[in-house]
């Protein structure tokens, strides 16, 4: 099977925080006015990412896997993942603030969970002036002082506040509390995982007058409670090179920022590589085929391909590989 530059169609989630940026800024198919996740490429049990181009259209991402789960994942990813799909890509728009929640590690989410961990990283594609993010403390705090802090509704005391703007990156790992605030649209990359723990939601019911669940007791244990400064991440922005963002156990993201075309060797890559386009257009082509990628799109390249070539006059992407 030749195995081209994949695209999918979107899982688009409504969100009580969601607004209309996926839909008016990157063109999602949305009707909805609170959609606040466009999942791009997932293998999360019931949200199974499915081809939306070439020959392989309508084919579930899970059937790729078993198929050729070696030629697109790569031989070392199948190794330590199988045919699970070990990365999750998003776009996210917050019109409204996200609950304060944080994400447990590889060990307490199998414990509790039969689940990979989540740790993430967020790409500031578009912010309104003023939104800020919460992440982490804004100093060390006691276990005991956290609980105090809930019973007496004064958490966002103990949070850290970051403004953002467009480019700006954070490295979320296991355990940080955070938040994205209201105003700020990002591109997501994560661990497969869908356990968050919430722990404060600023009182708001859904649309049925009900408050959302809290996970105060499953958080207690697996928050950080130090005060780190080691979410924001500095990355080297030259043009026309790769440019690397994080380079974690889980993933490796790599900023693009092109102005005419790129040609890879990626044939002892030994993995898949996603691409996110975060700013212009262009056209990814390997081995077997190509496909047009332009902002608010994602291609992935199977791991079997030898050379990837980016065709383009300005395109800004996210690379991403295990």
């Amino acid at each position: 099977m030749d195995l081209y530059p994949l695209k999918f169609k979107p899982i688009l989630k409504e969100r009580l925080w969601g607004g209309t940026k996926l839909k008016d800024v990157l063109n999602k198919p949305i009707e909805s006015d609170i959609t606040g996740e466009s999942w791009e490429l997932s293998g999360v049990q019931g949200d199974i990412s499915e081809v939306s181009n070439g020959a392989l259209a309508g084919t579930s991402l899970k059937e790729l896997l078993v198929m050729q789960g070696e030629e697109l994942l790569g031989k070392s990813v199948v190794e330590r993942f199988g045919t699970e799909f070990p990365i999750l890509i998003k776009f996210i728009d917050a019109k409204q603030d996200l609950s304060i929640q944080l994400h447990p590690n590889d060990d307490l989410a199998r414990e509790r969970h039969n689940s990979f961990g989540k740790t993430e990283m967020w790409y500031i594609m578009d912010a309104d002036p003023g939104a800020k993010l919460i992440v982490g403390f804004n100093k060390d705090v006691e276990k005991s002082e956290y609980i105090q802090s809930l019973e007496e509704g004064s958490l966002l005391d103990l949070m850290n506040y970051e403004k953002v703007t467009e480019g700006d990156t954070f490295f979320i790992n296991t355990g940080k509390i955070h938040a994205i605030g209201a105003g700020v649209m990002l591109a997501e990359i994560q661990q497969t995982s869908d356990i968050t723990y919430r722990v404060y939601d600023f009182d708001r019911k859904d649309k049925n007058g009900n408050l959302r669940e809290l996970h105060t007791g499953l958080a207690v244990d697996a928050i950080d409670y130090e005060l780190k400064d080691d979410f924001k991440v500095d990355y080297l922005h030259d043009k026309d090179a790769v440019n690397t963002m994080v380079d974690c156990p889980y993933f490796k993201t790599s900023f693009l920022d092109l102005d005419k075309t790129m040609k890879q060797d990626v044939s002892n890559r030994d993995s898949f590589t996603i691409y996110m386009c975060v700013g212009g257009e262009g056209t990814i082509t390997n081995d077997w085929g190509s496909a047009s990628i332009k902002r608010g799109e994602t291609v992935l390249v199977p791991a079997c391909s030898g050379a990837i070539e980016i065709n383009t006059h300005g395109t800004k992407l996210l690379e991403v590989t295990i």
